[in-house]
């Protein structure tokens, strides 16, 4: 392996950054997108029973909003509830978007690894054929040793960039249908909520 990535020339020193980068995001995001801790199923159900017994306060608001980023926005909304609907939507909405952008954290970073991976394996597909055009005019075909050197430092980063991309996008793929998923699990959650402070329709909190 150590000889693989000495023959791949300098470039290799950046796609292997690339690759530990890429497993680092991809280690924390599996962690930190655990739908169970983001959204918990019994939250909403556990919010309304306090709305009903008359137990929600400021106490309770700030546990509430500590606990889960669905919190965050249940909190947001309660704490604004009293100002109407479409005061209470527009808090959730805030809140929501906040959570939103912490879900994506990191994201951005492991599209730019997937991109620019393979281009950094173009470069060095480049940079060893130019070696090879190099020593092909200065000492003619017959070092066949140069020639391979040129050609294997330009097969090799192309192999390695490709190797580190493939992964990196698919799972940047995966990551965002998993927030997408959990984006709609939070406004199913938040919409249950208003729905049920502000009478417009009757809402089971055992389903949620």
């Amino acid at each position: 392996m150590l000889e693989l990535v000495t023959s791949g020339g300098w470039l290799m020193l950046p796609i292997i950054l690339c690759s530990i980068l890429a497993v680092a995001i991809c280690v924390e995001r599996i962690i930190a997108l655990n739908p169970q801790k983001i959204a918990p199923r019994n939250l909403l159900g556990q919010v309304w029973g306090w709305l009903k017994n008359n137990q929600l306060d400021a106490k309770k608001l700030r546990e509430l909003k500590a606990s889960s980023p669905l919190g965050r926005i249940l909190a947001a909304g309660l704490s604004n509830s009293m100002h109407g609907r479409d005061v209470m939507k527009e808090s959730i909405q805030e809140a929501a978007a906040h959570v939103i952008h912490d879900l994506e954290h990191f994201l951005d970073t492991l599209g730019t690894i997937s991109a620019i991976a393979p281009l950094l394996g173009l470069l060095g597909t480049v940079i060893g054929m130019i070696k090879v055009f190099t020593a092909i005019m200065l000492q003619g075909t017959g070092n066949a040793g140069v020639l391979a050197g040129g050609i294997s430092e330009a097969l090799i980063t192309t192999a390695a960039g490709l190797t580190v991309a493939i992964p990196a996008l698919v799972m940047h793929r995966y990551f965002l249908r998993r927030i997408d998923t959990i984006v709609i699990t939070l406004e199913q959650e938040t919409i249950k909520l208003v729905d049920a402070l502000h009478g417009e329709r009757k809402v089971d909190f055992t389903e949620a």
